[in-house]
């Protein structure tokens, strides 16, 4: 018989120094959702092909479904839950409902996350560039378009802001 080993972990979560005992198969999806009961990033493939597992882990996105708890520790993580703020959204977020990016909504919370690490290295990126920053993440609707011009806004919104 197979025993699984834990150990705890520390890092920030969403702007607050927290810790788990996490085992050492437990995913960081498993992990956010099980001990933290934080329910936007959602496992989908399983694989880490469509990102609708996607979190923030030290600014940059990485599919939870994947991605080992334990590797966490001492990392800064921020999930869909924390962008803007209680009276406020995140332009981003603000961008995505006035371009109506998304349709199911299953998807969005990983859109929104790879664009926020997108517009914090490259404040004004092209066409392309979106498309190439955002390939990892997929959207069954076909809201593309729409995603497109969202993050040309958002990038917008947040020069002016």
């Amino acid at each position: 018989m197979i025993s699984a080993t834990t150990r705890t972990i520390h890092f920030r979560l969403n702007g607050r120094a927290v810790s788990a005992e996490v085992a050492s198969h437990h995913t960081l999806i498993e992990m956010l959702q099980a001990q933290f009961e934080l329910t936007g990033a959602r496992e989908s493939c399983g694989q880490g092909l469509c990102g609708c597992c996607t979190v923030l882990l030290d600014g940059k996105p990485v599919s939870g479904c994947l991605y080992l708890a334990a590797f966490a520790d001492g990392a800064d993580i921020v999930t869909i839950e924390h962008l803007g703020e209680p009276d406020r959204l995140d332009p981003v977020q603000e961008a995505f409902i006035e371009c109506g990016a998304f349709q199911c909504g299953y998807c969005t919370p990983g859109f929104i996350l790879s664009a926020k690490s997108l517009l914090a290295t490259n404040p004004q990126p092209s066409d392309d560039e979106i498309k190439d920053y955002l390939s990892g993440n997929l959207c069954r609707c076909g809201a593309y378009p729409e995603i497109l011009q969202a993050v040309k806004l958002a990038a917008r919104k947040s020069k002016r802001g």
